[in-house]
């Protein structure tokens, strides 16, 4: 009895693997080709090219707070972003638009969607609030998040949602924490609504096993630089040019 209970599990151990590594291959393809057309816009040079927007919406993450009040926009994973794009496309023009306010989560931003950030005219969409959205839970943030994968859909713009960054108040290594419900929920958003996934606490959650978390963080819950610059990495995954 023991051996067919332990086989059992060896079973179910293996097919969730399976799965997971199934569900991050899908997860690749979709960020070597989910902005394919835009990347194409991103390589013609004037006079023919146009303005790109990229807006940033969430909490305190994306506008670049660090600890005790202090920002530093420039270096803060929108910015880095930015950056990257420009050196992979120098004849873009691209603005990054931060509409994240520090403290809000998802129902507060889905508030204010359509006049704050649909007015920006987004090409690109990333939301960011699952690290605020614990004050909330996960069917009151849900429903906010579809609204506004919802309603940027509708309005013709391409979206990437983020899983949160750490809070080392909570264990990553955990898959019962309120980050780790929230994360699962954000990648389920992602398959249901085929947008594109920056699984930000995936990837911190991978470092973890082999360094602290404190060497990438300003606070408990904010990032550095060097953590905002991991994220930004993972981000040109979507902008990388394949030719």
């Amino acid at each position: 009895m023991f051996l067919i209970i332990k086989k059992y599990k060896a079973l179910l151990f293996l097919s969730a693997l399976l799965s997971f590594n199934f569900a991050c291959a899908q997860q690749v393809a979709l960020a070597e080709s989910y902005l394919d057309g835009l990347k194409e816009e991103l390589r013609i040079a004037w006079p023919k090219n146009r303005t790109i927007n990229l807006v940033f919406h969430g909490h305190s993450v994306p506008t670049g707070y660090t600890t005790k009040g202090v920002t530093d926009r420039l270096n803060a994973y929108p910015f880095l972003t930015l950056k990257h794009i420009n050196n992979h496309y120098p004849f873009s023009v691209v603005n990054t638009i931060t509409t994240s306010i520090g403290g809000e989560q998802a129902e507060q931003g889905a508030k204010r969607f359509k006049n704050d950030v649909l007015n920006y005219k987004p090409d690109v969409l990333f939301i960011d609030y699952a690290l605020n959205d614990r004050s909330i839970g996960l069917e009151r943030a849900k429903k906010a998040w579809e609204q506004m994968i919802e309603e940027a859909l509708e309005y013709g713009t391409k979206v990437v949602l983020l899983t949160p960054t750490p809070d080392l108040k909570e264990d990553i290594a955990s898959e019962e924490t309120d980050l780790a419900k929230h994360s699962e929920q954000i990648r389920g958003l992602a398959k249901k609504y085929n947008v594109g996934l920056v699984d930000s606490y995936a990837l911190f959650k991978k470092i973890a096993k082999t360094e602290h978390l404190s060497g990438f963080m300003s606070q408990n819950n904010h990032i550095n630089q060097k953590g905002h610059q991991f994220v930004a990495d993972a981000i040109l995954e979507y902008f990388k040019n394949q030719f």
